[in-house]
């Protein structure tokens, strides 16, 4: 017989001729896959078909990966995993193997399954063939390019649904996507109901198109003969193909929507930690039967939307919880204060569990004046609304308590340390005398405040500023210097935290400057202006907390009770000295002492630097108003030296020596006190009444 075949390839001349050659000859090798050690082998021209050599090939099927590209092989796969999964005796499938050269081919090949006595599969015996022959280009394009349709078309509606669910943040928000024109084309469907599972019922939360609710079954059992209830108890989806499979399976449902024209549906159970939390039911028109492809989506889609379900009821849950939290943390009622509108606000953040650290305070104060308070937890958690909601209460005792600002911002920083908690705090405190407009500002690593003028226009008050709460007792540095200032009736004090100024991107003196802006041509009204303020916030999406504080010093007549400042001078601190002169020329003149200011400030100063001179350590120096049968200004210095000061001639050419003369001379009563390990030097001037 003459030589005849492919690739050199001849049969031999006796009859009938053996497989092999046949199979050579047909470019189709052989293969035997033992599923249970993982192994597979291939005779030499099934590696042909791959083109592979014998050596280039281990006997494991993964070796195949270097012909097969990751997209046919998954496709394979899944072929080969259906078959063994619903007991098919065998499977057959093309693919695409790359050759040598880059080239493309494409290849078929068939398979038999062998099961054990028990039908779990032990082994595939099969070939593989070079199909290129088989199928021409154009029908190899059509069948890819169909396949790939289908996959992108897939996609596009998981993609196009979960990316407009992405967005949601309510049960409502969540209802809203999918009773949206636009994402019911993406489900095919025409209409739908949805429904949560509350306390072993089913609560109907949206229904299909108008006039379609059937009466009774706002709220159904789980366990009544409705398809929501099945897929509920069953935790499968439920394909209704027909409208005789509709009303053979649920008779008493069906002859309620007979006039709604539904050919077919689809029921899925929504499952998320592998509990049911409700049922989704999407009703067609002119559609009968579903197809595995179009199956597989609505199950995807389904626990798509199972998932953005769970996360808005997880949302509106903490949403309660955190406002109710945040309630109980921050004032219930801000007090009413004599000489004074105040305008508060809380604003949560915009993104996370709305909750957060942020607060404000008023606190009634002794001697009629109040305290102003605006501070910052670090985080945005319930752990962050916890150590706030005490860190107020404790500020507000110290400072109910009549302790100085800068002692009421030392003693919170000790206790937040103490409350061994990794979170710091921001915090500033006003204490505002309204009679006399004197205001002292003590800030612990927050913004400063701005003031509002009475013609609107803004200035930022720069306030010189210790550590974070917490912050300064972990370092030891629990000085916190004082800044003085006077408010005018009408002028109105701005506090904030930083969630009112800061944006993504921008500097914080930007957000200043646009926030005095704002406030300039903001409304006169407070409670407006607080509004229009975080209204500002909520356009550009702000995703910090805001708590703002607005004090207006009213021009009516305050009830004159006695007025207090006081200040903490640390020795060698040459900026102190001056804010405490500043200190006490601002309210000897806003007290109105009259002919007596430049002597109190004289005496003032005088005392403050013999105690630092002469004790060699820091000096606080208290100022206040004594009423009685004649009004009077009391300065205090005190120090921690137990050594009484006395007087002493200082001689013709004496530099030093003349304080307690001066002191003796200028003052209508002075005296010491001693206090503890330390001493009191005050002294009294009697001034006019305030007309």
């Amino acid at each position: 017989m003459a030589d005849r075949g492919a690739g050199g390839l001849s049969l031999p001349d006796d009859w009938p001729a053996d497989p092999d050659p046949i199979l050579a000859l047909n470019r189709t090798g052989c293969f035997d896959w033992d599923l249970g050690s993982g192994l597979m082998h291939m005779d030499v021209h099934a590696l042909e078909v791959f083109d592979l050599l014998p050596g280039e090939y281990d006997g494991r099927p993964g070796s195949l990966g270097v012909r097969v590209p990751p997209f046919e092989a998954h496709r394979l796969d899944e072929t080969v995993s259906q078959a063994l999964k619903d007991g098919s005796e065998d499977y057959g499938a093309y693919f695409r193997v790359r050759r040598r050269d880059g080239s493309m081919r494409w290849t078929h090949t068939q398979g038999c399954i062998r099961r054990d006595a028990s039908g779990r599969p032990r082994r595939i015996v099969g070939v593989v063939r070079d199909a290129t022959q088989e199928l021409s280009d154009i029908t190899a394009r059509r069948v890819l390019a169909d396949e790939e349709v289908a996959r992108r078309r897939q996609t596009s509606i998981v993609q196009g649904t979960t990316a407009a669910l992405a967005h949601a943040r309510t049960v409502q928000d969540v209802i809203d996507v999918l009773n949206d024109s636009h994402g019911l084309t993406h489900l095919g469907a025409s209409s739908l109901v949805m429904g949560l599972v509350e306390a072993g019922r089913i609560r109907l939360v949206a229904e299909g198109p108008k006039d379609s609710y059937v009466p009774g079954t706002r709220i159904t059992r789980i366990d009544e003969p409705y398809p929501m209830g099945e897929v509920v108890r069953t935790m499968a989806p439920r394909f209704i193909e027909s409208p005789e499979d509709f009303a053979a399976s649920y008779p008493i449902l069906w002859p309620h929507i007979t006039h709604l024209g539904i050919t077919s549906a689809a029921y899925l159970p929504l499952i998320a930690q592998a509990k049911p939390i409700g049922a989704l039911g999407l009703l067609y028109h002119a559609k009968t039967g579903f197809t595995d492809e179009e199956r597989n989506v609505l199950i995807a889609l389904g626990s798509s939307i199972a998932q953005s379900l769970q996360r808005a009821m997880f949302y509106e849950q903490e949403k309660d919880v955190a406002k109710s939290l945040q309630q109980a943390m921050l004032p219930r009622a801000i007090p009413p204060v004599a000489g004074a509108d105040i305008a508060v606000r809380y604003r949560s953040a915009a993104l996370g569990r709305d909750i957060g650290g942020d607060w404000y305070d008023v606190i009634p104060l002794p001697g009629g004046r109040v305290g102003a308070v605006i501070g910052d937890v670090q985080g945005h958690d319930a752990h962050a609304a916890a150590v706030m909601g005490q860190l107020r209460i404790v500020l507000r005792a110290y400072a109910a308590e009549g302790h100085s600002p800068p002692t009421v911002m030392a003693r919170a920083s000790v206790f937040l340390h103490e409350l061994d908690t990794e979170r710091m705090a921001t915090c500033l405190y006003a204490d505002a005398d309204l009679a006399t407009g004197v205001v002292q500002l003590v800030r612990a690593g927050h913004l400063d405040p701005v003031v509002r003028q009475l013609d609107g226009s803004c200035r930022r008050v720069p306030v010189d500023g210790g550590l974070p709460l917490g912050l300064s007792a972990d370092f030891g540095q629990l000085e916190y210097p004082v800044t003085t200032m006077e408010l005018d009736p009408g002028q109105t004090l701005l506090l904030c935290t930083d969630g009112l100024v800061e944006q993504p991107g921008a500097d914080l003196d930007d957000g200043m400057l646009a926030l005095a802006e704002l406030v300039h041509s903001g409304p006169a009204d407070l409670p407006d202006l607080a509004d229009l303020l975080c209204d500002a916030v909520d356009d550009r999406g702000g995703e910090d907390d805001v708590a703002l504080l607005l004090l207006r010093r009213c021009s009516t007549n305050v009830p004159q009770s006695g007025g207090r400042l006081q200040q903490h001078v640390p020795l060698g601190d040459p900026e102190a000295l001056t804010e405490s002169r500043h200190m006490i020329r601002a309210a000897v003149r806003a007290w109105g002492a009259h002919d007596r200011a430049d002597d109190i400030e004289l005496i003032a100063d005088e005392l403050i630097t013999n105690s630092l001179v002469h004790t060699e350590g820091a000096a606080i120096v208290t100022l206040r108003v004594l009423s009685g049968s004649e009004r009077r200004l009391r300065v205090e210095v005190e120090d921690s030296s137990s050594a009484l000061p006395h007087r002493r001639d200082a001689g013709p050419g004496g530099l030093s020596g003349r304080g307690l003369l001066l002191v003796d001379r200028l003052t209508d009563v002075w005296g010491v006190e001693a206090r503890g390990g330390g001493k009191i030097v005050w002294c009294e001037f009697v001034v006019p009444a305030r007309a």
